[in-house]
């Protein structure tokens, strides 16, 4: 729908951002309700929120908004999923699309580097036992999974590719 819809949406149209919001609000309650206590499917609920939080935290608090800094994680998340095989890259690309038509950001900041982003992330509240664990997209739109079985050359290869 927002796909279709964003032009509407960013021009500030009531009846689009009221289905909107609504849309959101129920998919949310419906994760939150089938996974109380997130130890499944509410992982899509993170999504690209460990990288997203490492640019949250390099750059100061306020620099990049949350969602902004998010938008950017769901960006590396997709395309570490892709370089590994678990999605098609055109789901990277199709969000790279929709948050380019919302003016979000698509790029890291300017000088923060792969270190920075492992540095940060060590310290995420997903790890477990001290292995870094990412959500990734695993699948169809949608598939989630929250693992720390990933490829780590493929973790720094989009690490590098995001930081120039």
């Amino acid at each position: 729908w927002m796909e279709h819809a964003w032009e509407r949406v960013l021009a500030r149209d009531e009846e689009a951002l009221a289905y909107a919001l609504k849309r959101s609000c129920v998919n949310k309650a419906e994760i939150v309700e089938e996974d109380e206590m997130e130890g499944g499917v509410r992982a899509t609920l993170n999504l690209g929120h460990t990288f997203g939080h490492a640019i949250e935290t390099w750059s100061g608090y306020g620099t990049y908004l949350h969602g902004e800094a998010v938008a950017v994680g769901i960006l590396m998340a997709a395309d570490l999923s892709a370089r590994m095989g678990w999605a098609d890259r055109g789901l990277h690309d199709r969000a790279k699309a929709l948050f380019q038509q919302a003016g979000l950001p698509t790029e890291t900041p300017a000088g923060m580097g792969p270190e920075d982003f492992m540095g940060i992330m060590a310290l995420d509240k997903k790890n477990v036992d001290a292995r870094l664990r990412l959500v990734l997209l695993q699948g169809e739109l949608g598939g989630c999974v929250i693992t720390d079985e990933f490829d780590p050359e493929a973790l720094r290869a989009t690490l590098e590719d995001f930081c120039h």
